[in-house]
């Protein structure tokens, strides 16, 4: 969560990858990473895999709200629905992702 932060505080963070990359590619994938990393997480605390990926979707989605919010007073930033949905939409893939790998390693 740090390093999402520490990017998004920039005004215009990664130019050359932003040129050939969508960003909504990059926000799919850092909420993807950040959503597993939270699967991982509350499923060793002792929650349910169901809770723990619903638990990881709701948080990395409000934490891309946030971030989205941050923007708006970042200079050269705009807060977007729309990287908001894209970060929405990896963690939904992240979550369930993460889970079908640990399920098919029989954990």
């Amino acid at each position: 969560m740090a390093v999402i932060f520490a990017v998004s505080a920039q005004p215009n963070p990664f130019p050359e990858v932003t040129a050939r990359v969508s960003d909504k590619v990059l926000h799919l994938v850092e909420s993807a990473g950040l959503a597993a990393l939270f699967v991982r997480a509350l499923a060793r605390e002792g929650l349910g895999w169901r809770d723990a990926v619903l638990a990881a979707i709701v948080m990395t989605s409000l934490y891309g709200a946030s971030d989205e919010y941050h923007q708006a007073f970042v200079p050269n930033r705009t807060p977007a629905v729309s990287d908001w949905v894209a970060d929405s939409l990896g963690a939904l893939v992240g979550a369930s992702v993460f889970r079908l790998v640990t399920s098919a390693r029989g954990a």
